[in-house]
């Protein structure tokens, strides 16, 4: 065990002398209180530390005593209905022992190491196991059943497997390698935070993950196991976005993770979750949540481990099989925190002072999202995809975190403060927003919704950009200098912002609507205009047909229960034909 004094205290960061033995990314522990840190550079025999907690205090000195360790999380059951720190302390354990203020230096178990689990072995003596291989279950909430499996780098017969009543440190089994070492298994595994956990193959990504938004289904989806950011200025709805992803994604298990963003949100997440009823499961969302909790009154150096926390937790979940969404709010929280930390290592200044391993560091975090065959024999597979909020400073996505992060994602989710100015959301851009997954996921969408959905999907597209068109025509001469096809266009495209893509995530009926629901409601939008079209080449006037009482149906639609819809759009039909008989 390694052990150092302090020379140099600069806020978070601590320079201890004495650490030649040490490695680097080895946690250590700094002072009498013996606050958690990580060496992340080495000079000789000084050791730079980042320290997760506040440094107020400490002088030169003071003992740092290594322990030779990397930065590591334990996985294991007790995850899920959890909330994490930055470093996964778990704040309810933390406030039950020192109360509402967190203690400096307290150290506590991630997982309970005193509750008993259920444990059921599916395999058996005398079997030949890999890594990877399931060997038995622990049935964690009623949603999730948290499979044991045989860590990664461990493969040989079991010698040794028993069902029953286990705490995560206590035996469950033992494994004897080829080689003669004996491996004894827990329920519980350790992992660094900063390596990726392995898999078999990596999947291409042609199974969307459904969110129940109008707008990214339809338009810019994201596959299951991909990549996407929502860049967006202070006010235009990034979390609200990241909430709803978070509760209708079918997906099953969600990791959010606050960093760096206001309390009061995180806040929100923790009211709000467990009284909402998930659709997939009838039971409460926080059965398959996990909450990292990094908010901007909280040590900013543990920001940058936050990050790692959360998507080595859900790459776990992931090797069981599961599908998993990683939702990260926000990365420029995460950015701005790897900027002051590079400050006061004295580094060399990129782009707006962001260090110039900035790109490398959000890659490294995206680049572990991918549809995978998991570790194992049975072939199983599962997904990670991992959608990071962008808060650039003024809405200026130019700045450096977000052009970085464009050049690594897949989708583009560009929010809007004009659109929120106007209470339209979610105010995703529909002109500048784009998903380099619809190709792929275009053939899904035709297999198991309609074979009309990419058709319908193009032609909303084109719809929007010919009223962006015609939009600067009419500021330039007037409406009446239009046609009245093209007046119709604008009429329609109108319907599509309003009575389509405007979404309210506050509303029972309106939070979430399926794929078939999207669908049929597009398709009425289109048959309005089809039969107004044939209306004006029989001479009718499109004012007339802005104020047919259909509309305000039609415009109502989208409030329609999932129970409900098909009988009342195919009403709303037979009131358009009838409508436009009339006149």
């Amino acid at each position: 065990m390694t052990e150092g004094k302090i020379i140099k205290i600069s806020g978070p960061l601590v320079i201890a002398e004495g650490m030649r033995e040490a490695n680097m990314f080895d946690v250590v522990r700094v002072g009498r209180d013996r606050l958690i840190g990580e060496i992340i550079e080495m000079h000789g025999d000084r050791a730079s530390i980042q320290v997760y907690e506040e440094t107020a205090g400490l002088g030169r000195g003071d003992i740092v005593v290594s322990t030779d360790a990397p930065l590591s999380v334990e996985l294991g059951p007790g995850l899920i209905r959890n909330i994490y720190d930055g470093i996964q302390r778990p704040l309810e354990k933390m406030r039950q022992v020192a109360g509402a203020n967190i203690t400096k230096g307290i150290d506590l178990p991630a997982l309970d190491h005193d509750e008993k689990w259920d444990f059921v072995a599916t395999a058996k003596m005398g079997d030949e196991v890999a890594a990877g291989d399931i060997i038995g279950y622990v049935d964690e909430t009623d949603v999730i059943r948290h499979k044991i499996m045989v860590p990664p780098g461990i493969s040989g017969k079991i010698a040794y497997l028993l069902s029953g009543k286990y705490n995560v440190t206590e035996k469950i089994g033992i494994i004897d390698s080829p080689d003669g070492t004996r491996h004894e298994l827990t329920l519980m595994q350790k992992w660094p935070v900063r390596r990726a956990r392995p898999y078999k193959e990596k999947l291409p990504p042609n199974v969307p993950m459904i969110t129940g938004q109008r707008i990214i289904d339809l338009l810019f989806p994201i596959a299951m196991g991909g990549t996407a950011c929502v860049p967006g200025p202070f006010g235009s709805g990034k979390t609200v976005v990241q909430h709803q992803l978070a509760k209708w994604s079918n997906v099953d298990l969600v990791v959010y993770i606050g960093c760096g963003e206001r309390g009061n949100e995180m806040t929100d997440v923790l009211r709000e979750f467990p009284e909402i009823i998930d659709p997939r499961t009838g039971k409460s969302l926080m059965e398959r949540t996990v909450l990292i909790a990094n908010t901007s009154d909280m040590p900013v150096a543990a920001r940058e481990a936050s990050i790692y926390t959360g998507i080595t937790i859900a790459e776990y979940f992931r090797d069981m099989g599961l599908s998993v969404a990683v939702i990260a709010d926000s990365t420029s929280r995460w950015a701005e925190a790897l900027r002051e930390m590079s400050g006061r290592l004295e580094e060399m200044p990129g782009d707006e002072g962001y260090p110039a391993y900035l790109t490398s560091r959000l890659a490294q975090f995206y680049e572990r999202a991918g549809s995978v065959v998991c570790l194992g024999s049975d072939g199983r597979e599962g997904a990670l995809t991992a959608i990071g909020a962008v808060s650039p400073p003024g809405g200026d996505i130019s700045e450096p975190v977000s052009q970085a992060t464009l050049r690594i994602v897949k989708v583009f989710w560009g929010l809007d403060s004009s659109l929120a100015y106007r209470r339209h959301f979610p105010a995703i851009n529909w002109l500048n927003s784009y998903s380099l997954y619809k190709d792929r996921l275009d053939p899904w969408y035709t297999e198991n919704v309609n074979k009309s959905w990419t058709a319908l999907s193009v032609e909303v597209s084109r719809l929007l950009q010919s009223e962006s068109e015609l939009d600067e025509i009419v500021k330039l001469v007037g409406v009446d200098a239009l046609s009245p096809e093209d007046r119709l266009t604008l009429e329609v495209a109108r319907s599509i912002r309003e009575d389509f893509l405007q979404q309210n995530a506050f509303d029972e009926t309106d939070s979430y609507a399926s794929l078939d629901k999207q669908f049929a409601l597009v398709e009425l939008l289109f048959y309005f205009r089809d039969r107004a079209a044939e209306a004006i080449k029989r001479g009718c006037s499109i004012d007339k047909l802005a104020d047919l009482p259909v509309r305000e149906a039609i415009g109502r639609a989208k409030a329609i229960a999932e129970a409900e819809y098909k009988t009342v759009f195919a009403d709303i039909r037979t009131r358009i034909d009838k409508e436009l008989a009339a006149l």
